[in-house]
């Protein structure tokens, strides 16, 4: 779990993701160098030349159109013919510069449908919640990876072997470990980062978060 927390962040730039599916579409969302949602679309890749051709049109837009550095493309099922359309696709366009990373998905749905998310994207589908999280996992994978419950992250076998209370006891000291080893960003942590930070609880982190957005 902690090198999971403390894998390498990509920074602070634009970043889309995509949450790759067959039958549903592929989701893809655009992050900006904050991590805010700037927008968001469906493509279809097995749906026919037609709905590829309008894909294509539609990768090359967002890249252009909000200067993405990078694509962050979930590795669950049809995971890597999603990322090799991608990456033809802006090799095509001469945008080869763009980085094309596979991120691991895993929790990603447990994200989508917790509290947290619903109170981020009220109006959002939980489809469209996962492709925004596994673009600011490529962003900053430790503050996004603190929303989920850390036994929901997948790291591990054997969980259910073990003394659950204990396993989540160390589990979030874990996390809180690592979030007070590499310190947050005060103007724009989420919450459930800030109440990671040793003195801070739920609570206050949530007024600080309403502090910040009223000023």
């Amino acid at each position: 779990l902690r090198e999971l927390l403390l894998a390498a962040p990509y920074g602070t730039k634009a970043v889309l993701g995509v949450d790759p599916g067959q039958r549903t579409g592929c989701k893809c969302a655009v992050v900006d160098v904050t991590g805010k949602l700037v927008e968001h679309t469906n493509i279809y890749l097995v749906q026919g030349d037609s709905a590829l051709a309008k894909a294509k049109l539609t990768v090359r837009d967002l890249v252009k159109k909000h200067g993405v550095r990078a694509v962050a493309v979930g590795n669950g099922t049809h995971g890597r013919e999603t990322e090799a359309f991608v990456r033809d696709v802006l090799k095509e366009e001469g945008l080869g510069d763009v980085l094309i990373v596979s991120v691991s998905e895993s929790g990603a749905s447990v994200y989508s449908a917790s509290e947290v998310a619903r109170e981020e994207f009220p109006d959002l589908d939980l489809t469209v919640r996962g492709a925004v999280s596994i673009a600011r996992r490529l962003q900053d994978p430790l503050a996004e990876l603190v929303k989920v419950e850390p036994k929901a992250i997948g790291v591990g076998q054997y969980q259910h072997d073990v003394n659950p209370y204990g396993l989540a006891r160390t589990l979030d000291a874990t996390v809180e470990d690592c979030v007070n080893a590499v310190g947050v960003d005060v103007n724009t942590a989420s919450v459930p980062l800030l109440a990671r930070v040793s003195g801070l609880n739920a609570s206050l982190a949530r007024n600080i978060v309403d502090h910040r957005d009223a000023n």
